[in-house]
């Protein structure tokens, strides 16, 4: 059984693997992924997790990824894969338009306060996450302001939206441990530097004006708080007030100004659910289910339009068998689908036979 929860299939690995026992591995693999009846199901997962791999740099190897992309375009054909083909090729543009921007940047001596690094993705590639954007702090706003005005000059008629569930960022903290300053670099997600930027202007604040504050949802401010208040004892930066594990909206927090580690580069470890949530989980299924339509819808054209009149059981099998290699799609689904069409005057019902359908030019 393949759990959806499971990260298919390169996770970093704790003994580098050589070329061969990588193929040996990935072939393996592929012998699992010829089982799966609904292998659009899976493209959506895997995308998914390929996306987190590339945004946060957790890859086990470029090179293995793409030998995995190569072999499933082998078994389904270009199309599964060309999406996966490019979030790479979005990831290389990406890298191209840093040190352009970088050069913009010395040529014309402007000086950011905040080092940006920007991953221009393009949104029919990546998956999407209905996320509300949450509010950044002025400098980093200003910053991705400058980036984006460049961008669009350079790129007319494009819009770009900030993503901010999927970034990261170091943050330069002053801790005072028995009086004596200290500092450290905080590597966290961007929710976690919303929230701890909220303390440079003020001594302690609650979680319901934590999640005002930075319109960041309060599952995801209660996940933030959850590693940076009340995670391992040497990542705990902020104090929480009362000292329990539940977390409310009256709850108060305040730096831990007695903060210390032995790393002068200290990773706060987020809080990540264990695989999906119930909503999660539907919304996928509501996705891939509204991909299914179009593509079921696009099959009947494509064989009606060859065909031109076909009787209903013959035009359900042949959907069917043309579908069945991404999913196989329910006879009661394709039934919608087809009165769909006849709705929007692509099918109409034969004169002498209603069981009959002809296809309208």
């Amino acid at each position: 059984v393949l759990s959806p929860s499971s990260r298919p299939f390169l996770p970093p690995l704790p003994v580098q693997l050589s070329e061969a026992e990588v193929e040996v591995l990935l072939d393996k693999t592929m012998m699992l992924f010829r089982f799966l009846q609904d292998k659009d199901v899976f493209e959506r997962y895997y995308k998914q997790h390929l996306a987190k791999r590339l945004l946060l740099n957790k890859s086990a190897s470029d090179d293995s990824e793409k030998a995995m992309i190569s072999k499933l375009k082998t078994e389904c054909g270009c199309q599964f894969t060309s999406k996966l083909e490019g979030m790479f090729k979005d990831m290389a543009l990406s890298n191209t338009t840093m040190e352009e921007f970088k050069t913009h940047l010395n040529n014309g001596s402007v000086y950011l306060e905040v080092d940006l690094t920007v991953r221009v993705l393009t949104t029919g590639y990546w998956p999407t996450q209905s996320t509300a954007p949450s509010q950044v702090p002025v400098t980093a706003r200003k910053t991705f302001e400058s980036f984006k005005t460049f961008y669009l000059n350079k790129h007319s008629g494009r819009q770009l939206t900030l993503q901010t569930h999927l970034g990261s960022a170091d943050l330069t903290a002053v801790f005072y441990p028995s009086g004596q300053e200290r500092k450290h670099i905080l590597q966290v997600t961007t929710a976690q530097m919303c929230i701890l930027m909220l303390f440079n202007t003020r001594q302690s604040i609650t979680l319901r004006d934590i999640a005002q504050e930075t319109d960041i949802p309060q599952r995801d401010v209660i996940r933030a708080l959850q590693s940076l208040a009340m995670g391992k004892a040497q990542q705990r930066v902020l104090l929480k007030t009362p000292k329990n594990r539940e977390l409310v909206p009256t709850d108060s927090f305040c730096v831990n100004d007695g903060f210390q580690s032995k790393l002068h580069r200290v990773k706060i470890q987020a809080v990540t659910s264990k695989g999906e949530s119930e909503p999660e989980r539907r919304e996928t299924r509501q996705k891939v289910d509204d991909d299914r339509k179009h593509e079921i819808e696009a099959c009947i054209v494509r064989i009606m339009k060859a065909r031109k009149k076909l009787p209903h059981n013959v035009l359900i099998t042949e959907c069917t068998e043309q579908l069945k290699a991404r999913f196989l799609p329910s006879p009661v689904v394709i039934k919608k689908r087809i009165e769909g069409l006849i709705e929007r005057d692509y099918l109409a019902r034969s004169a002498e036979d209603r069981k009959v359908y002809t296809y309208v030019a």
